[in-house]
């Protein structure tokens, strides 16, 4: 591999005695039959089951095939997937959201080429052009873009904003301006459990997108500028300014996201608000449908004195993507059990778990999954997830680097500094 990736980081676990159950398709399960082992972290229900049920439609149909399913926690499998790469203990599927760990797996020769299978019989037209695009690299699709499309927004308690008179706020100082009528009334605004790291970053990622548009971002990717630009700076400072006004809960850095510490408060009326993508919805069906029908949804607002759109979006189209080790015997056939997680069952057992498929021509008519399909319409862009457009490396600094300027114990200089400084270590090809 031309670079260890971040995954050399966990080498020193025993990795290969661990995951020695990753291996190829064409090893035999019982009763002579093949297996197929996938990887998903789909662990809320509805989840499970949508991929379960798909799979045993996949089975049916290839009685000669046994798929092995593991799933695993969010942040847990982050770790997992590491180890397994740094290995070579691969299954034949697994997740990813795309962006910089991907690349670097299809630099280590890692992932097979899915673009003849897309290309075959003309399926990659059924998806939505931006989901092919972020399981792109180098002109070949890797990912197949499956669970969600999903994008970041406000997440709301209805009650509590017609309680206190509080309208969807347009911009910025309107969004401010409801923090602390919240506050004046013993109600905490946001909900956050940054123990997990990438839910601060979750709030601060949009915010240079609305301050100076996205050419910041992607010229500090490319190298022709820096993560130390004054809308990275703002940014931190928007943050920390937050942090002393109290619009976060007490010790959100030191709470779980997976166990649903910060839903928790929001399902208790603690808090008023949370920043969450767009699975958001389906994890509120599946874990407290009565709360449901409480929640509202807004893009983030605009930056009134910024130059970026109001309309762009952050997120995946896509969100989870699946790989196909390129260690597989068989990889067609493993391709075609990914099929039917997005059959025409699997679109609608998602659509009725407050999903959005990538795929055209989707009809939804739950007016709140309809809002966030119709956000995602009307960008103009979208971002992609800041620790999945970065190499595993830099995310890694500037996920902890993040966790540090929501604690205050670092100035948002140095939080930008260290995070560019990680950026220019990246090697160039």
């Amino acid at each position: 591999m031309k670079k260890a990736i971040v995954l050399t980081l966990l080498v020193y676990i025993a990795a290969a005695s661990l995951f020695a159950g990753g291996g190829k398709e064409a090893s035999s399960g019982g009763g002579g039959k093949k297996t197929i082992e996938f990887w998903h972290i789909q662990n809320t229900d509805p989840g499970p089951a949508i991929i379960e049920n798909a799979v045993k439609r996949f089975e049916a149909a290839n009685p000669d095939y046994k798929v092995n399913i593991t799933i695993t926690a969010n942040d847990s499998y982050k770790q997992k997937i590491a180890v397994a790469m740094s290995s070579g203990q691969t299954p034949d599927v697994f997740m990813s959201w795309t962006g910089g760990a991907t690349n670097e797996y299809v630099k280590a020769g890692m992932l097979t080429d899915l673009t003849p299978y897309f290309d075959a019989g003309g399926y990659k037209a059924k998806f939505l052009d931006a989901g092919i695009a972020q399981a792109t690299v180098n002109g070949k699709i890797y990912g197949f873009p499956c669970e969600n499309a999903a994008i970041e927004g406000v997440w709301y308690n209805k009650d509590i904003f017609a309680t206190y008179n509080i309208k969807v706020p347009a911009t910025i100082a309107e969004l401010e301006a409801a923090c602390d009528t919240l506050k004046a009334n013993g109600i905490t605004p946001f909900s956050l459990a940054n123990m997990t790291k990438w839910t601060g970053m979750m709030y601060y990622q949009i915010l240079p997108a609305r301050r100076g548009g996205l050419e910041p971002f992607v010229n500090a990717l490319a190298g022709t500028s820096s993560f130390e630009d004054s809308a990275f700076v703002w940014a931190a400072e928007k943050i920390q300014s937050w942090v002393r006004k109290g619009y976060f809960n007490e010790g959100f850095n030191g709470l779980d996201e997976d166990s649903g510490q910060s839903r928790t408060l929001l399902y208790a009326g603690q808090t008023a608000m949370i920043i969450q993508g767009s699975w958001f919805a389906s994890t509120v069906q599946g874990e407290n449908p009565a709360f449901l029908s409480k929640i509202g949804f807004f893009n983030f607002p605009a930056d009134e004195t910024g130059l970026g759109n109001p309309k762009t979006v952050t997120g995946t189209i896509g969100d989870n993507f699946y790989h196909i080790s390129s260690r597989t015997a068989n990889p067609e056939k493993v391709f075609e059990m990914l099929t039917y997680l997005l059959d025409e069952q699997s679109v609608k057992d998602r659509i009725a778990a407050g999903r959005i498929p990538p795929l055209k021509g989707v009809t939804i008519t739950d007016p709140l999954v309809k809002q966030v399909f119709d956000t995602i319409l009307a960008a103009p862009d979208v971002q992609l997830w800041y620790d999945q457009s970065l190499t595993p490396e830099v995310a890694d600094v500037m996920l902890s680097a993040s966790q540090e300027l929501f604690g205050l114990s670092i100035t948002p200089q140095e939080f930008t500094k260290r995070w560019a400084d990680a950026q220019r270590a990246v090697p160039r090809y």
